[in-house]
């Protein structure tokens, strides 16, 4: 296991990446200034770059007369929102929010690029000592994030950009270099399929799937869909609870916490999730599917619990930091 905590917030790009990427300026991503029209729960989410991004995150320097607590609270101050603050009053807000993106996504790509490196010099360790061929290479991560995707930092939603995962494969064995697979698998499929790679049998209580089939160029679909759940609430970014099921096509997702909303997204017509057309009228035999669909897997999980069990899963104990109160 070879892991890496570079990419998480603050982001601090380790020594020689400092400068990286600076005499570039990063274009944004065309859903940058989303407006969220038709998807309340994004909206009310606190993961603007503009709007949520506190000043360690963009790596302006505090005072150096503050105490030790002062410098917690000067650091973290943006986290909330309402807790606006800008680097220079005479900007305007495009220009805010441009300058904070740059700081921001700079540094992110500074830490991915190092991560980059110290995974090109295991490859070529595996290459230069004669291991490669016999060995399986997973690469992998917990989750997408936003790089300025609808104006977000952070990752949580069910959208497309946090919800995919990386996913390479090198098994010389039976994976052939430079090929693609677009089924829908999930990270609970790696368990059992290392386990069938080393020989071993896959215990009952495992939920996933090997994915050997689709190494071997199995014609058969892998999955039909794939589910997920969202619990965490409102610490750290207010993100309401959800589920919902992604097929190649469409994805339905139900907000269930501070609100009872769906949102249907066409991801051949609508690939940026930008138009919710769970309300028009022409699909709600397509809804009544994926319902029932979405019910199936929950059963197949072992979700099944109300609505109301399900918020009491997320009534999380909040810290106190975001409760603002001392520490004991």
């Amino acid at each position: 296991m070879y892991q890496f905590k570079a990419p998480h917030r603050p982001w601090e790009p380790g020594p020689g990446y400092e400068n990286y990427l600076d005499s570039l300026t990063i274009p944004h991503p065309t859903t940058f200034n989303d407006d969220y029209e038709g998807r309340n729960a994004a909206k009310e989410a606190w993961m603007r770059i503009d709007g949520h991004m506190n000043r360690k995150d963009v790596k302006i320097e505090a005072p150096q007369s503050l105490s030790e607590e002062e410098l917690i609270a000067w650091n973290s101050f943006g986290n909330n929102d309402g807790e606006f603050w800008t680097p220079d009053k005479n900007m305007t807000d495009v220009e805010r929010k441009e300058w904070k993106y740059q700081r921001y996504i700079k540094d992110y790509l500074r830490c991915v690029k190092a991560v980059d490196d110290a995974v090109g010099e295991m490859l070529n360790y595996l290459d230069e000592s004669g291991l490669a061929e016999n060995t399986i290479v997973i690469y992998t991560s917990d989750q997408g994030f936003y790089l300025g995707e609808h104006g977000w930092f952070d990752k949580r939603f069910m959208y497309e950009e946090s919800f995919h995962m990386p996913l390479l494969m090198r098994y010389p064995k039976h994976i052939t270099p430079g090929s693609v697979n677009n089924d829908l698998v999930l990270n609970i499929d790696y368990a059992p399929t290392l386990l069938e790679a080393a020989g071993v049998s896959i215990p009952d209580d495992i939920q996933g799937k090997s994915l050997l089939p689709i190494f071997k160029n199995n014609k058969e679909p892998f999955r039909d869909a794939v589910y997920y759940h969202y619990y965490e609430y409102p610490y750290w970014h207010h993100v309401q609870p959800h589920y919902g099921i992604r097929t190649d096509r469409y994805k339905l997702i139900h907000y269930y916490y501070d609100m009872d909303e769906w949102e249907l997204f066409d991801l051949k017509e609508d690939p940026n999730e930008l138009n919710n057309i769970y309300d028009n009228t022409q699909n709600q035999d397509l809804i009544e599917q994926l319902k029932i669909r979405i019910k199936e897997l929950m059963h197949e999980y072992k979700i099944n619990k109300s609505m109301d069990e399900l918020k009491e899963m997320t009534e999380i104990q909040i810290p106190r930091l975001y409760k603002k109160e001392p520490a004991n």
